[in-house]
């Protein structure tokens, strides 16, 4: 199969276009033709090692995790898939090695779910690993509820825009800090903005003069440290960001894997409570152009590879 690798770990400048063998399948687990996968500031991280102490690698290493595609071959032991389904994954497993920039991936069941059908193969390849980190945040972290009001830091980003759409869809009140630029974006799913920087907790207190109930950090810095400040007595915090936030008292999300919760998002976008905004496609062998992108942290929206 054509597929992305590295085989050292480094910047965008160590991937390689070229062949690879096909992935086995294994029992629980079912061969994906892969239609797009998601860019994610994950995947150069890890590419450049700052996962290394959590993550072996084994190289050749084919990156990505996002995943959206048409299911070809089925393991012995995996009955929920058959051949044909269109499916969506969040395909990380427990080392670096099999990923999702590439013609096919094998993936665990245990991270895929159906595809949801009012979205394209590259918005639905936009939705696994930013929908989940949002929805595991607010949902079990967070614990967010109808009437609650959520301040979230960096809220039109990838995992911000999915972040706003869900809490407005548990019936929260969405605070999202943004460029200006991207106000009226944030206003559009329902959030309503405030100019990040200098004076920011005075601009929320605005809003907010009783405080928040719940914070969440996308960003670090600045947003983490004035977080505790912003909330009522008893609010939650929590960070994907930055783990002292542990020392703040609130909780550190790192995404997993979670076929149900992966199922939740599917139906919220297929009642058309989130959507997935893509920014830019390019094909998979410009995939270090698009990882480049990525890294500048400019784009408003989903960066996604196409597989043809």
């Amino acid at each position: 199969m054509k597929a992305i690798s590295y085989r050292a770990y480094g910047g965008p400048e160590v991937l390689e276009f070229g062949e690879l063998p096909d992935p086995k399948v294994g029992p629980d687990a079912v061969l994906i033709k892969v239609k797009a996968a998601a860019v994610n500031p994950v995947d150069w991280k890890a590419q450049a090692g700052y996962l290394d102490s959590v993550l072996t690698p084994v190289f050749p290493v084919v990156p990505g995790w996002d995943v959206s595609g048409v299911v070809v071959q089925p393991g012995v032991d995996a009955s929920e898939f058959q051949v044909g389904d269109e499916v969506i994954g969040y395909v990380r497993e427990d080392f670096l090695s099999r990923g999702t920039f590439a013609e096919y991936v094998a993936a665990p069941v245990r991270t895929l779910a159906r595809k949801p059908a009012n979205l394209s193969f590259e918005q639905a390849a936009g939705l696994p690993l930013a929908g989940l980190t949002a929805y595991q945040a607010l949902v079990k972290a967070l614990k967010v509820t109808r009437g609650d009001t959520v301040l979230v830091h960096a809220a039109a980003g990838g995992v911000g825009s999915m972040a706003v759409q869900i809490a407005v869809h548990l019936g929260a009140r969405v605070i999202g800090t943004a460029s200006e630029r991207n106000h009226d974006y944030l206003r559009g799913l329902g959030a309503e903005p405030v100019v990040y920087g200098d004076g920011l907790a005075d601009r929320v207190r605005a809003l907010a003069p009783e405080g928040v109930d719940a914070a969440l950090d996308l960003a670090g810095g600045e947003a983490l440290t004035v977080s505790p400040a912003l909330l009522k007595d008893g609010g939650r915090l929590a960070s994907i960001a930055d783990p002292s936030v542990l020392g703040l008292g609130g909780r550190y999300v790192f995404v997993r894997p979670d076929a149900a919760d992966l199922t939740a998002l599917t139906e919220l976008a297929e009642s058309g409570a989130l959507t997935v905004e893509v920014a830019r496609t390019f094909p998979l062998e410009k995939t270090a152009e698009a990882q480049r992108l990525n890294a500048e942290g400019h784009t408003r929206g989903k960066i996604v590879v196409t597989v043809d």
